[in-house]
């Protein structure tokens, strides 16, 4: 059973490669995963994701979202493959063809999610990319369907809002992982956010959510460490 600070993916949403190390050396004892996504990986590449795993005992997410034709996202995912990070991300996308290549690219060595429908889209934003009506009425039929693909494919779990973890926990199963964004404690919560789809982690643990993504809450609290520390206190009382 994975103690409460592992529930916690904090992700390294910074510029530069000084301000990830900082967070690392900071956080690395009382957060279970870092997540290294596009932003960050493009500017320091595969060099500091090899840094952040071997820095201590937090594992790596890499969170590049891939998302192109089947043979391209194959070839990439087995580049990732060779980094040693724990999980890493496709965009489950319109196309079977696309997971199953993210999956046999993978070759056992790192564990696949697929990400659904982003926290920050709202009802608004799927209606107006053109989906069926009945998907921007009800975002969580458009989550299950591609949480469906993930599972049919062989990803490990998916990305996907704590609004959603308990219904795809149901349809799937406790062994198909569910990370989880929009992630706000009680405690200091944040203003003027873009995510549309948020849960406190007390919420999502009890929905079944494996991880839990919480960035700005911890990264812009006066002291990041005790902000981690609280959320595991109220990640703790829910198990």
């Amino acid at each position: 059973m994975k103690t409460a600070k592992e529930y916690i993916v904090f992700p390294l949403d910074v510029p530069t490669p000084e301000e990830a190390r900082s967070f690392v050396q900071r956080l690395s004892n009382d957060v279970g995963m870092f997540k290294i996504g596009l932003e960050l990986f493009i500017r320091s590449g595969p060099d500091l994701v090899r840094w952040v795993r071997n820095a201590g005992p937090a594992k790596v997410f890499l969170d590049l979202k891939l998302h192109d034709i089947p043979v391209t996202v194959k070839r990439a995912m087995a580049q990732v493959a060779e980094l040693g990070v724990h999980f890493a991300t496709v965009h489950c996308g319109e196309s079977l063809s696309m997971l199953e290549a993210a999956v046999e690219g993978a070759s056992g060595k790192v564990n696949v999610l697929g990400v659904t429908v982003l926290t920050s889209v709202s009802a608004t934003d799927i209606d107006a990319a053109g989906y069926k009506k009945q998907y921007a009425k009800d975002i969580r039929q458009l989550v299950m369907k591609k949480a469906s693909m993930a599972k049919a494919t062989g990803c490990q779990g998916v990305v996907c809002s704590g609004q959603e973890v308990e219904a795809i926990k149901n349809a799937f199963g406790e062994g198909f992982q569910a990370v989880t964004p929009g992630i706000r404690p009680l405690r200091g919560q944040v203003a003027e956010d873009d995510q549309s789809r948020i849960v406190t982690p007390a919420m999502a643990v009890q929905r079944g959510a494996d991880y839990l993504v919480i960035g700005r809450p911890i990264r812009n609290a006066e002291n990041p460490q005790a902000m981690a520390r609280d959320i595991a206190v109220e990640i703790q009382r829910m198990l």
